[in-house]
């Protein structure tokens, strides 16, 4: 080993023990004990004197076989010239005019000694001392400045306890409670910086869960079909699915399936020969042929119409499909994530979603959690939001801790994109650099989403929201259990109708909820749902 690397080694071994989560009287004791092996001393000491409001510490070497270092006391002409000095060499304490009067120092034979002062709060008043045996030709000045180095650490060492015990704790639960603070901090952001990575911000129970599901179901092909409120990230956890899986080096293609016409929708999504149809100019590669290999993402799939859910689930079952206007048949290597908010079972029921196909793609569902029951994800997401802002418009602003505490008690019905929306809004608005609960639009009933969301109030302790028309809420019931929409009716106008329809479905049933739930073409679970929802008491006949 290198001359250099030894001595580095050598401090890095007496730090360690004068950081050691321990008592400060041990703490010093293990330092100089460690110190004289490292010098191969024989005896050492460390003394500081008493301050005001602070005790005399000592430590000494204990050394089986011969006296203790707290036998020997260091003449005070000695003490005046380390602290005059910083530090003091004597190659023989036996012919040394310091030592004369030291009886004890004699008798041992010719003997080295060396010291170097410490200081502590910024005042020098101690002293680390050391003896060896005489060594004809020997050099104590590498000694004495490595001595120097070791007192400086005390110094430090010393000072931090006294800092830590004037809070009333000691430095063993400092260290601990430091520890375990940069533990979890270390964890939240390996969590965060993961999460980011995958365009999804969070650690909240119900996202970790969703999050770990979705990296199981990445490990195979199978179709997983994404469930949630408006905004809740599906895209983010099809992209997610996509980079945790074998695919993630092939394409990841999206495509939104809204209200489109089954000849604009089979062109989009199969592609067209030339001369197809009028303005086919060309051909056209469709979207599962740029996905081939790789995943691609059918979102709104519960818009699709009735007259192409045939072709679409020929394709899932087979992975095969003609361009518009071709013959040629194509086969396609894809994963297929589909995605909706909307009531599938119930357009099923309604005959407005084919039942082969809606069990096709629903054999492994994801259900993901709206905002309001990601605890503590609100701030994280607020925070990424206006730093996004702050860097695409120069902008500097921040949160005030009163601005967040209040986006945490809102239910943000539009779930992550409306609390974006909201960030961006008063972000822009904002005439400071600090952004307080007073500058969100709701404070002066600006928000136009909580009109447009009237139908959220709060029922048996927990939040419930009447989602627009053809949506899903997805409270934490089952699908099954969600309660049907009277069509293009919303809000509190949809609540009365339905309320209605129960109550007389329950009346001609005799408040037999089985026999209502027929009635309604129910099962008895949907219906006891909506007793609770609409806060109806069962009569008892």
């Amino acid at each position: 080993m290198r001359k250099q690397d030894k001595r580095s080694a050598e401090i890095y071994s007496i730090s360690k023990a004068l950081f050691a989560p321990t008592r400060l009287e041990i703490t010093l004791n293990n330092f100089v004990n460690t110190l004289s092996l490292v010098l191969r001393m024989r005896r050492g000491g460390l003394e500081i004197p008493a301050s005001e409001g602070e005790k005399k510490i000592t430590a000494a070497t204990r050394n089986s076989g011969s006296p203790s270092a707290a036998d020997y006391t260091v003449p005070k002409a000695a003490i005046d010239q380390i602290m005059t000095a910083g530090r003091l060499v004597v190659p023989d304490v036996c012919n040394s005019e310091l030592f004369k009067d030291q009886i004890k120092w004699h008798g041992i034979g010719p003997t080295a000694f060396i010291a170097a002062a410490v200081e502590v709060d910024h005042e020098t008043g101690g002293m680390l001392w050391f003896e060896r045996a005489k060594e004809s030709g020997y050099d104590y000045e590498e000694d004495v400045h490595f001595l120097s180095v070791a007192a400086a650490l005390a110094g430090r060492a010393i000072r931090l306890h006294r800092t830590i015990s004037g809070r009333g704790r000691t430095f063993a639960e400092e260290q601990e409670e430091q520890q375990n603070s940069r533990d979890e901090q270390s964890q939240s952001s390996a969590r965060q910086r993961l999460l980011k990575n995958d365009g999804i911000i969070g650690e909240s129970t119900a996202l970790m869960a969703a999050v770990d599901t979705a990296k199981v179901m990445a490990e195979t092909n199978s179709i997983v079909l994404l469930r949630g409120e408006t905004g809740t990230g599906k895209e983010c956890f099809a992209k997610l699915i996509h980079q945790h899986s074998t695919r993630q080096k092939k394409p990841f293609i999206k495509f939104n399936c809204p209200a489109l016409s089954e000849s604009l929708l089979e062109s989009e999504l199969f592609g067209h020969e030339k001369g197809a149809f009028t303005g086919a100019i060309a051909q056209r590669v469709g979207r599962f042929e740029s996905a081939n290999g790789g995943t691609l993402l059918l979102d709104e799939i519960g818009e699709i119409p009735p007259a192409f859910q045939a072709k679409l689930l020929r394709v899932i079952q087979e992975g095969e499909f003609e361009r518009v206007g071709g013959t040629k048949t194509l086969k396609v290597d894809v994963r297929l994530i589909f995605a909706t908010n909307k009531d599938l079972e119930m357009a099923v029921q309604n005959g407005e979603f084919r039942e082969d196909l809606y069990y096709r793609i629903s054999g492994v569902p994801l259900i993901l959690p709206p905002l309001r029951h990601r605890d503590g994800d609100i701030p994280l997401l607020a925070r990424a939001f206006l730093q996004r802002f702050n860097e695409e418009n120069g902008r500097d602003l921040h949160f005030a801790p009163s601005a967040l505490d209040h986006l945490s008690k809102c239910k943000f019905p539009g779930n992550v994109r409306e609390l974006e929306n909201c960030v961006r809004r008063t972000a822009t608005l904002a005439r400071s650099k600090t952004i307080t609960s007073s500058d969100f639009a709701c404070q002066t009933d600006q928000c136009f989403s909580s009109r447009l969301w009237k139908g959220v109030h709060c029922s048996h302790g927990h939040i419930e929201i009447d989602a627009p028309a053809g949506t899903t809420p997805l409270l934490g019931a089952p699908a099954n259990d969600v309660p049907p929409k009277e069509p293009g009716s919303a809000g509190v106008a949809s609540n009365l109708i339905e309320r209605d329809r129960l109550i007389s479905a329950l009346e001609e049933a005799g408040w037999n909820q089985a026999k209502a739930a027929r009635i309604l073409k129910k099962t008895p679970r949907q219906v006891g749902y909506a007793l609770r929802r609409h806060g109806v008491d069962v009569r008892k006949l």
